[in-house]
């Protein structure tokens, strides 16, 4: 049935009044090296609740998203059209943590095409990671608490763990793939919000967990180690904005951030330093997550604050 959409994002009021007026006034910066000719593949419908926070990709060049709007897991083909996958049970009264509305966020696929999806209500009997195999129905597979807001994804198949990233208490939580209670994983004031919310994004890298931190403008690498317990945290970029998920160029540690407030996509290089490759004026609108498959750069826009144009974009990765 269709529900009126409810408010979504990851940004207060006053954060984003806060934000904006900062923003303003910085000129806009074209579209620069290495990437090229940016695209909007789909626009996406604000009013139904299509505002994307998180991407997966499938072989064939699909999106896997999940739309906060509307606690919808949707799969966005190379042709732009929109097919829903399923529709997460919404509470009757949400009490979700930092935003007070059910957060569908992270997304990751499995190797077998199954995706696994961060959910949280603030109720006992939704709030959890939820998965979602190929032509089946959804299911909770892990609870979480209540006062959590999972945000980042990340699987990491070679220990068969998810690694989620909670921006209300700021820590990462390891969940066995297959069954077991999730453990904290790392905690402490890098990963810790200062006025909204703390770790955000999450990848597995090079034998490593890296976290972006919203508040902060950091980027995180936390090393696995031999026994699986996190060592210790490193901050490997810092003040590079509301930096919400990233994805790795696949040359070495150079990584691709969405700055959310700021409606741009910055290149952060190993040692740190950063430059702005995507503006606005490339079709950016808060955007919040990055994918990168080959070539191609998948960029998700919500439009939380415009509220104008919620989109997927693409752009060519030059080599």
């Amino acid at each position: 049935m269709p529900r009126s959409p409810r408010p979504a994002g990851l940004l207060t009021a006053t954060v984003t009044a806060v934000a904006l007026s900062l923003l303003a006034g910085t000129p806009a910066v074209a579209v620069a090296p290495p990437l090229s000719a940016p695209r909007i593949l789909v626009h996406l419908d604000l009013a139904t609740g299509q505002t994307p926070e998180n991407i997966a990709l499938e072989p064939d060049g699909s999106a896997d998203v999940t739309f906060i709007g509307n606690s919808t897991i949707a799969r966005i083909t190379p042709d732009g059209q929109v097919h829903v996958l399923a529709v997460l049970p919404v509470p009757d009264h949400p009490a979700t943590p930092v935003v007070g509305f059910p957060a569908l966020a992270g997304i990751v696929r499995a190797h077998d095409g199954t995706l696994y999806v961060n959910y949280s209500t603030g109720t006992a009997d939704l709030t959890g990671v939820w998965r979602l195999r190929p032509g089946g129905t959804p299911e909770r597979i892990v609870a979480l608490p209540v006062d959590s807001l999972s945000n980042g994804l990340a699987l990491d198949p070679r220990h068969g763990v998810l690694y989620a990233a909670d921006s209300a208490l700021g820590l990462v939580r390891r969940i066995p793939l297959h069954g077991g209670a999730p453990t904290v994983w790392a905690s402490g004031a890098e990963l810790q919000g200062t006025t909204f919310i703390g770790a955000n994004g999450i990848k597995v890298h090079h034998g490593a967990v890296w976290v972006s931190n919203t508040d902060r403008g950091s980027l995180l690498r936390i090393p696995i180690e031999e026994d699986g317990a996190a060592g210790p945290v490193e901050v490997r970029a810092h003040d590079i904005g509301p930096v919400d998920d990233f994805a790795f160029t696949g040359r070495g540690d150079e990584v691709l951030a969405a700055l959310n407030v700021a409606h741009e996509l910055a290149l952060v290089r190993p040692d740190g330093t950063e430059s702005i490759v995507l503006t606005r004026d490339d079709g950016l609108s808060n955007p919040t997550a990055v994918a990168v498959c080959g070539d191609t750069v998948y960029v998700t826009s919500a439009a939380f604050t415009t509220r104008q144009d919620p989109n997927l974009l693409l752009a060519h990765l030059d080599r």
